[in-house]
């Protein structure tokens, strides 16, 4: 059998080939301007963008030990999602100490497998209900706000549920990050590439909504089709799996921690932290007692601390009253609760979620007992464990560094735009919705490529007989897709890398269905070209 190279060769021979291009193709460079953009909550703000006809020729800066160079620069590029990844990996571990996901998981299965005698369950499979329902929550995830880092953290608890279902790594994985890219791509909200991409276009923001809800429930149907399908032929041949070998660590600590004698009890710290948390919770409810949370243009007032307050109060007790597991579980779900209305109502970004996860992980533990020692060597393990995950993914972001300082980026656009003109309607759709494609492999930022292409691309719209809207939603596809097979995806390698995927594996399992995915995009935009559709 052959072997797999590990992950930091790989991206370290993309980097060199990054570097070759450098030497091969001329440098280039367009003009930028800023310009004024509205956002999705209805404020201005500046954003700078390419000026059509602006480029020129510029001396080359062919990239040598720059190779090393971008390493460093990558790191530094990549340094939140780095430590958004490190903080996580050290909560988790802390929190995963107490056992007490291993106990949910476990209860919750017991409790969901009680459903097989009805038969209309036993006929569907309630792992199958499971699987579907926990990927149309992250689609939606995907597709309103555009989650994305925000799946890292979700992978720790979702590749243990996979396989104590019986199925694999891939699967946990998919259940979460597969399917908030799914949604991302077929988003219906989406502001960071949605509502960047129509300001900059001049369209109204989030406009063609009724178009792109349809995309995204027939994306999410195949989305879900596929991995229901996997799952199905892994759970009747594990052995068959590409990472069955490589998922014996994750099925020796399940099989550890169930033969592991579980004592429930409630020490007194734990009522301790139950009422220092609660104490808390009502003070945001008093601070904040109603939270606007946007979702596309709109915005709604919903009084969410305050329910959440006495939502705490009330189940934190009756854990308790249970076990200090089922009590650091209940901590673990209000975490994920504040998580999304820290998103939708306060622009949370890596930053506040780390230190809400932080301060999960701190709080688990000193419900758990653990002293002040402990509880740094626990997260100290945890960065330890997690830590290539981490590096991998400022490794791969120095393929970004060597393109863009060998000048040769806007050089690639400039060359493939140009063969756009002289092509019909449907090729030179094609031709777009190709080449935002090929473009998010080496720059998966949405809002950045936004900024690049969008002020040449609706130009050219305007040449033809394409609407703008058709080329923000080209842009929208080919920006989703590929986010998860690109080698330069921070989130995808910082994934891959907590569920111990080697990079080669997954890309080796997922290249055919994301072909799938882009032909289907293509074709959900032909409609765009012959069909007078809302928005469009």
């Amino acid at each position: 059998m052959k072997r797999i190279p590990h992950t930091f060769t790989i991206v370290f021979f993309l980097i060199l080939f990054a570097a070759l291009l450098t030497w091969l193709i001329p440098g280039g460079e367009f003009v930028r301007e800023s310009i004024a953009v509205t956002n999705a909550d209805g404020t201005v703000s500046t954003r700078e963008v390419v000026q059509s006809d602006s480029f020129h020729y510029v001396d080359s800066k062919p990239q040598t030990w720059q190779v090393f160079s971008s390493l460093f620069s990558g790191f530094c590029d990549k340094a939140d999602i780095i430590i958004f990844i490190l903080m996580v990996g050290g909560a988790f571990w802390i929190l995963n100490n107490s056992h007490a996901i291993d106990i949910g998981v476990m209860a919750f299965l017991k409790r969901v497998q009680r459903l097989n005698k009805y038969k209309i369950f036993n006929k569907i499979g309630v792992e199958n209900i499971i699987i579907s329902l926990i990927m149309i929550l992250f689609s939606l995830f995907g597709a309103v706000f555009g989650m994305s880092e925000e799946t890292i953290a979700f992978v720790v608890i979702f590749v243990p549920l996979a396989i104590s279902m019986g199925y694999d790594s891939i699967v946990g994985v998919c259940m979460c990050y597969m399917a908030a890219h799914i949604g991302f791509a077929g988003a219906m909200l989406n502001p960071f590439t949605i509502g960047i991409a129509q300001g900059i276009a001049g369209l109204q923001l989030f406009s063609g909504l009724e178009y792109r809800f349809f995309c995204w429930i027939i994306l999410t149907i195949i989305g879900i089709t596929f991995v229901l399908l996997y799952a199905k032929h892994v759970k009747k041949h594990p052995e068959k799996s590409p990472v069955y070998i490589l998922d014996a660590y994750w099925r020796e600590r399940s099989q550890q921690q169930a033969e592991t004698q579980v004592v429930y009890h409630t020490p007194r710290i734990a009522w301790i932290v139950y009422i220092l948390l609660s104490a808390v919770m009502v003070w945001c409810a008093v601070r904040y007692p109603v939270t606007a949370i946007a979702i596309g243009s709109g915005s709604s007032n919903i009084c969410l601390f305050p329910v959440f307050a006495a939502l705490f109060i009330l189940t934190g007790f009756i854990a308790l009253r249970k076990s200090v597991h089922f009590f650091i579980l209940d901590i673990l779900v209000f975490t994920i609760l504040y998580l999304v209305v820290g998103v939708l109502g306060y622009d949370w970004y890596v930053m506040e979620i780390s230190a809400l996860f932080l301060a999960m992980g701190l709080l688990s533990g000193i419900a758990d007992s653990q002293s002040a020692d402990n509880l740094a060597k626990l997260f100290l393990a945890g960065c330890k464990d997690i830590l290539s995950a981490a590096l991998v993914v400022g490794l791969a972001s120095g393929i970004i560094f060597i393109l863009r300082d060998g000048k040769v980026i806007d050089t690639i656009l400039y060359g493939l735009t140009r063969s756009l003109a002289k092509a019909g309607d449907i090729t030179s759709m094609g031709a777009m919705y190709a080449f935002q494609t090929l473009l998010n492999i080496i720059m998966p930022s949405g809002s950045a490529k936004a900024a690049l292409t969008m002020p040449i691309m609706s130009q050219f719209a305007d040449l033809t007989n394409i609407s703008r809207q058709a080329v923000v939603l080209a842009f929208q596809f080919g920006d989703g897709f590929t986010n998860m097979l690109t080698p330069t995806s921070g989130v995808l390698i910082g994934c891959l890398g907590i569920a111990k995927i080697p990079y080669a594996t997954w890309l080796k399992w997922v290249w055919k269905f994301i072909l799938f995915l882009i032909v289907v995009g293509f074709l959900l935009i032909l409609p765009t070209l012959f069909i007078s559709l809302p928005g469009f």
